[in-house]
């Protein structure tokens, strides 16, 4: 069993170092995974939609940690998801529910469980990591949860037609699932309406065009240059599909 960890803390900070010394000792030996600790930041909207697309590719049994937080400290909820055989961990802003939405089953609970001491602005560190721990130990009881029928933010399960994660190489992630796009069909964005590709080398060097990524969402990209610098993109940016 792995714990996973979905944040907005930055790779090249000290958060994310503080969440894995935590789990080190509170769940030794335990294989932590850093899946991604730059989610669109102060962002649950497109961060949802990135976790729900990313989640399928964590080993099945995972409990994920997914933390994007701007309301950390006020009267939003921990919360524990269920879902199609993962356990989630994160607060109740709508960050887990697009995963929800589209789970075969999900069950929702409210958690009752809190440390003695916790900052009032890092519950990733000191209230969900240590849940993750308790969570694959075992040590997480029917004392600690309440049942929900819904969460307080749900987001739905339709896609999101803006730009949710943009990458080192400048590509724009969607939270469009290209399955449901037809091969034909444009997508615009800033003012560009762009054809589909394949892939990168069906394009010239320098054209902009769009693509079904690896992870099933439709992203705009540039042959050997950056979508982002190229067409002005940011996350939170719409996009729309026509023929």
């Amino acid at each position: 069993m792995s714990i996973v960890l979905f944040t907005d803390f930055g790779s090249d900070g000290l958060y994310p170092g503080q969440v894995s010394a935590v789990l080190d000792r509170l769940a030794p030996g335990v294989r932590v995974i850093d899946a991604m600790n730059q989610a669109p930041a102060c962002n649950p909207r497109a961060s949802a939609h990135l976790l729900a697309a990313l989640a399928l590719q964590y080993p099945q049994g995972s409990v994920v940690v997914a933390v994007v937080d701007p309301g950390v400290g006020g009267a939003r909820d921990p919360l524990l998801l269920r879902a199609d055989g993962y356990r989630f961990l994160g607060p109740d802003n709508g960050l887990l529910s697009v995963f929800a939405a589209r789970a075969r089953h999900a069950e929702w609970f409210r958690i009752r469980r809190a440390p003695e001491s916790m900052s009032a602005s890092f519950h990733g560190r000191d209230l969900f990591a240590p849940l993750a721990a308790a969570a694959v130990l075992g040590t997480l009881t029917a004392s600690d949860i309440e049942p929900l029928d819904s969460p307080a933010v749900v987001l739905g399960a339709a896609d999101l037609d803006e730009v949710i994660y943009i990458d080192h190489y400048g590509n724009a992630m969607t939270g469009r699932r290209a399955a449901g796009v037809a091969r034909s069909a444009a997508v615009s964005a800033a003012d560009r309406k762009l054809k589909r590709a394949r892939v990168f080398g069906e394009v010239p060097e320098g054209e902009a065009f769009w693509y079904g990524n690896s992870l099933g969402l439709v992203e705009i990209a540039v042959n050997r240059g950056s979508a982002a610098a190229v067409l002005g993109l940011s996350i939170g940016q719409r996009v729309s599909l026509s023929r």
